[in-house]
């Protein structure tokens, strides 16, 4: 489908999913970015849904200046996915131990490493700029420093909520692994320190959002909050790494009798922000539930747990600032669908899955989510479908 333009403030609110089942409070957000001085465009991906500080699958252009909480608390956070030389004819009859491993080697929920990983010791890591990388935590915020031993530990480490390890089949019976993660609490921690400061700036207290409060350029405020978000940036895309060189080792030693071979590991965020030029002028690009989807871009967007996933290539519509949807998205909170669905529902919407189906996790029932295949069809102008998965396990926080 093509976008629909609705009229906004500053700039047209260009939308890649129709405006009239999109929830009032959702739109009433966009609305609010659109009013923004600095803004230069706006565009809603098809899985939009209301958001903590800005809407989920939005992505904000602006001239000279960035939002943080439009960037939200789990800064970096993304998908990363690989094809393996398995196939369907190597899994056996019951997964559960595959998954059981899985949990052992990789921390979930609000769990981390006894000891900081050490990625020189893993199997084909590229641990070169790691100590460069951990050496540059001196200079964030100093309101986190204390947090340093914390987030060695927590690097390599799933994360709760809708965080998860997949174990997919595509359409040829091919293996892929899959994960979802981002920067951890480290990455929550900046952004919600960076949110603060950005609200008490006078700048930002006439806005009609106090949410939507804005760093400019050229600033000290600016120049911290830069430095902070691409360290957690980086962080929430080593976590991936760790974290996926982890799980192919689980898989070296499950399937050693297949000798499997992984090809290069397709890596994106969709919680960032991005130095992009469009018509010559120099932007700062938020994605908040969006991935890159520039021409040749690989990326990936997942449905939910007892759906299906997809492997895209970008082509590169600008309209779109070369951006397409994160995922389903939600279509209802987390509390209505605790109150909606029960674990009978889970059990019944994930069969065939090898995942938890209990309480806890009842809120990423797959009814709580948009049809995934309804949001690639809204999105034929941004991406082409490389290959479409399917879990067969999958592993929650």
């Amino acid at each position: 489908m093509s976008y629909t333009e609705v009229p906004g403030a500053q700039v047209p609110i260009r939308m890649w999913a129709d405006p009239a089942t999109v929830e009032g409070v959702a739109m009433q957000q966009l609305r609010n970015v659109a009013t923004l001085p600095w803004i230069q465009g706006l565009a809603v991906m098809p899985d939009v849904h209301f958001g903590k500080g800005a809407t989920v699958g939005s992505v904000i252009a602006m001239r000279g200046a960035v939002c943080p909480a439009a960037v939200g608390v789990d800064i970096g956070c993304g998908m990363s996915a690989v094809k393996t030389s398995l196939t369907a004819d190597d899994l056996p009859a019951d997964l559960s131990r595959l998954r059981s491993r899985i949990e052992q080697v990789i921390p979930v929920g609000r769990g981390m490493h006894d000891d900081p990983v050490d990625p020189r010791r893993i199997h084909g890591f590229p641990a070169a700029g790691w100590d460069d990388f951990w050496g540059r935590f001196d200079g964030v915020a100093e309101a986190v420093k204390f947090r340093h031993e914390r987030a060695a530990k927590q690097m390599g480490s799933l994360g709760s909520g809708n965080h998860f390890i997949e174990f997919c089949l595509d359409e040829t019976g091919a293996v892929w692994l899959m994960l979802h993660s981002g920067s951890r609490n480290i990455g929550k921690e900046l952004a919600e320190y960076h949110i603060e400061q950005a609200r008490k700036l006078p700048h930002n207290q006439g806005l009609v959002d106090r949410d939507l409060a804005v760093f400019i350029a050229d600033t000290p405020q600016m120049a911290a909050y830069r430095n902070d978000l691409f360290w957690a940036q980086e962080y929430a895309r080593h976590n991936r790494d760790v974290m996926m060189a982890l799980y192919q080792d689980v898989v070296r030693r499950e399937f050693h009798k297949a000798r499997p071979v992984f090809e290069p590991v397709i890596s994106c965020h969709h919680n960032y922000v991005a130095e992009e030029t469009y018509e010559g002028v120099e932007l700062l690009v938020t994605r908040k539930g969006a991935i890159r989807a520039g021409s040749g871009d690989y990326g990936i967007i997942p449905g939910s747990m007892g759906t299906g996933s997809y492997i895209v290539r970008g082509l590169g519509n600008e309209a779109s600032f070369n951006s397409a949807s994160h995922g389903a998205g939600r279509k209802m909170s987390r509390n209505a669908a605790k109150k909606r669905f029960s674990t009978r529902d889970l059990e019944e919407q994930t069969r065939g899955v090898e995942c938890r189906k209990d309480s806890g996790v009842v809120d990423e029932i797959p009814g709580a989510y948009k049809p995934i295949e309804k949001v690639m069809e809204q999105q034929r102008d941004l991406v082409e479908v490389v290959a479409k998965l399917k879990q067969v396990v999958c592993v929650k926080g």
